[in-house]
């Protein structure tokens, strides 16, 4: 049998005053008296009252609903960007409608289509690694609905976005490399058409070209994110004329990838082939040799995003922003000679 749950009107009659005076209390608005709004937060507890959140949205015309359309949940990244989008969007008073595309844009036009908009009152998005042009995006804005980006972004909607540094990060990562003695690195990169994939790979190419380094066009490959895709990357380097003696790979789990392949070749990491990778998952510090990375500030990612987006809800004419995060370098044993 379902619960009953007192109202507003239940406790206005229990201590007689007024449903505008009660209300007024819950809201802990500055006109009600300390004394007042004890009494109602003690009687409201007394009678088990719970606020009616789709009664609050119709009067404020709002769903009180944040989606979240990212490419999958099982890795760190995601389930630590979306902890950071939770704790605000709680705090806030909302709650989260995930959609999860497996990092597919013909799965990501689908959701978008058939978003049922009334019922979000704004939306995060990471887009998936091959996505278009984000023209179903920018319908969405015009319709009014907020929309802000996180980590990939569709470059061509002017919206908010937040980001980490991924120029500087992948320069500090590839002259790690360099400082540490190794000369011929390679990269196993993103996908192509991604923003962070080309910014990542300007960084490598910036430091190698500070440093006088050659730059081999076969000594970078595009490919997928998954510790799969590392692997087989890894095999078509080591099928070159000329071999790399470290890589930089565009997040973690390509980096333990191209480790694991490393191992199956008989190269051994760290003293023959450098390794770093790009988020600082888990595994990096368990893997042997554990993986030198550029930690990700993922937990700040998720706040902030939320955060603007709720910027967005509550201002109409709130500008959009760009927010860049640094990472941070970890170095650990896979980029040591020693």
């Amino acid at each position: 049998m379902r619960k009953h749950y007192a109202t507003i009107k239940d406790i206005a009659n229990a201590l007689n005053i007024s449903f505008a005076t009660v209300s007024r209390a819950l809201r802990d608005a500055y006109d009600v008296k300390a004394e007042t709004r004890e009494l109602v937060l003690a009687k409201a507890a007394e009678l088990n009252y719970r606020p009616n959140v789709n009664a609050k949205g119709l009067a404020q015309h709002r769903s009180y609903n944040l989606g979240v359309v990212l490419p999958g949940i099982t890795n760190y990244y995601f389930s630590t960007v979306i902890t950071g989008i939770q704790e605000v969007a709680y705090n806030s008073g909302y709650n989260l409608i995930l959609y999860v595309t497996n990092d597919s844009a013909e799965r990501e036009r689908d959701m978008i289509r058939n978003l049922a908009l009334s019922s979000l009152d704004g939306l995060l998005v990471c887009v998936s690694s091959d996505s278009d042009d984000g023209s179903g995006f920018q319908a969405m804005i015009d319709e009014g609905i907020p929309v802000v980006f996180f980590d990939r972004v569709a470059e061509q909607v002017n919206t908010s976005r937040v980001v980490q540094d991924d120029y500087n990060g992948a320069f500090e990562a590839t002259e790690h490399l360099v400082q540490n003695g190794y000369r011929k690195i390679a990269h196993i990169a993103g996908p192509e058409g991604l923003a962070f994939t080309r910014a990542r790979l300007k960084g490598y190419k910036d430091a190698l070209k500070k440093h006088g380094l050659p730059l081999k066009q076969e000594w970078i490959i595009y490919s997928g994110f998954s510790q799969a895709h590392g692997e087989q990357d890894a095999l078509n380097l080591w099928k070159c004329r000329s071999r790399p003696d470290a890589i930089f790979a565009v997040n973690d789990r390509k980096a333990v990838g191209a480790m694991l392949a490393l191992k199956k070749l008989g190269v051994e990491v760290g003293k023959t082939v450098g390794v770093v990778g790009f988020t600082n998952d888990p595994v990096a510090s368990i893997i042997s040799p554990s993986l030198t990375t550029i930690a990700e500030p993922a937990f700040e990612i998720g706040k902030i995003s939320c955060q603007l987006l709720l910027n967005h809800i509550k201002k109409k004419r709130f500008d959009p922003k760009e927010v860049v995060l640094p990472g941070k370098l970890i170095v650990r044993e896979s980029s040591l000679k020693v």
